[in-house]
C-alpha cells in the first residue's frame, strides 16, 4: 500500500489541524486505480472573482462521481481541439452536465420569435467546445454520460434536434421545468426492457426529478430512446445495436440523476456502472 505523508509536524500547516489530523498519512490504496472522469463545465457569463467569464461546476456532479469510486476532473474553458484532445486522452471518461439551452442555430433554420424568446444560450462557447469534445469522445472511444443539456447538445452534435419549449410545442405535457424541487422525484419515467438504463436500474419505471424546458425532438441516427415521460417526452437514449460497438458506453438521461444519487439507490447505480466501464476500457 502507497503511503504518502505530505505535512510534517514541523510546517507551519500543521497548526491549522490541532488534533494533528493533517499528519495522518494518506492512503491511495483504492483510488491509485480510480478512473478520471473529465467533466464540461456550465459557463457563466459574469464569474465571482473579477467578473469574468467563467466555469461553474455543481458539486453534486463531483461528489456523485467521487462516491463511485472516481475522480472528477473540470475540462478548461477552451475551444482548440489540440487542448480537448488531450484532455480526453488523458481521462477515463467524460460527464457532459446540465446548463443553458444550445444555441438554435445549430439544429434548425427556422425559429419563431415567439419560441426564440424562451432561449437562454450558454456563453463562452460551450456549444462548440462540447461538440468537439463529443468528437473527440467518438474518436478516441472513452466512455460518456450525458445529463439534461448534455443529451441535448449530444443529440444535436450527432445530427438530432430539439424541442424550443416544451410548454409551448408540447399541448398538455407535464411540467418539466420544476426548479423548486430540482433534489426531488417529480414524475417517473418508462424505461424500455432491456436498455442499458433498465438493466442497471433493474426497474421498469423510475421517479426523476425535473428542471427542463428543451427536449430532444428527432433522434440522431446512431441513437436510440429508452426512456420516456408519460407525456412522451425523451428522458433516456443510448446508442443502437448496430451503433454500440462506436463507444464502449454511453448513457443519456434528461433528469438529473447526481442529484438523487445521495438518496436513491437507482440514481447511484447510474454513477457506479459508469465508473466501472471506465475503469474497464482505461484496462484495454
Amino acid at each position: 500500500m502507497a503511503v504518502v505523508s505530505f505535512c510534517p509536524e514541523r510546517y507551519y500547516l500543521a497548526s491549522f489541524f490541532p488534533d494533528n489530523s493533517c499528519l495522518a498519512p494518506l492512503r491511495f490504496a483504492a483510488m491509485t486505480k480510480a478512473p478520471l472522469i473529465l467533466i464540461s463545465p456550465h459557463v457563466e457569463k459574469k464569474g465571482d472573482e473579477f467578473g469574468d467569464v467563467s466555469i461553474s461546476l455543481s458539486e453534486t456532479y463531483q461528489q456523485a462521481l467521487i462516491g463511485a469510486g472516481a475522480i472528477p476532473l473540470v475540462l478548461p474553458m477552451t475551444t482548440s481541439r489540440e487542448v480537448i484532445a488531450e484532455c480526453v486522452k488523458r481521462s477515463d471518461g467524460v460527464l457532459l452536465t446540465g446548463g443553458d439551452d444550445v444555441e438554435p442555430k445549430f439544429y434548425t433554420k427556422k425559429l419563431s420569435p415567439k419560441l426564440r424568446k424562451t432561449v437562454g444560450v450558454t456563453h463562452g462557447d460551450r456549444d462548440r467546445r462540447e461538440m468537439i469534445l463529443i468528437d473527440e469522445v467518438f474518436r478516441q472511444r472513452k466512455p460518456l454520460l450525458a445529463i439534461c443539456r448534455g443529451q441535448q447538445i449530444l443529440n444535436v452534435a450527432l445530427g438530432g434536434t430539439l424541442v424550443v419549449d416544451i410548454a409551448t410545442q408540447v399541448p398538455g405535457a407535464l411540467d418539466h421545468r420544476q426548479m423548486d424541487r430540482k433534489s426531488e422525484v417529480v414524475h417517473e419515467v418508462a424505461l424500455t426492457s432491456g436498455s442499458l438504463l433498465a438493466r442497471m436500474t433493474r426497474a421498469r419505471r423510475l421517479g426523476v426529478n425535473s428542471t427542463h424546458h428543451q427536449a430532444v425532438a428527432r433522434v440522431a441516427g446512431p441513437l436510440r430512446v429508452t426512456a420516456r415521460s408519460d407525456d412522451g417526452i425523451i428522458e433516456g437514449m443510448e446508442l443502437k445495436q448496430g451503433a454500440a460497438k462506436l463507444l464502449p458506453f454511453l448513457l443519456s438521461v434528461q433528469f438529473h440523476p447526481e442529484r438523487l444519487a445521495r438518496k436513491y439507490a437507482r440514481h447511484r447505480e447510474i454513477f457506479r456502472q459508469f465508473t466501472q466501464a471506465c475503469v474497464k476500457n482505461a484496462k484495454l
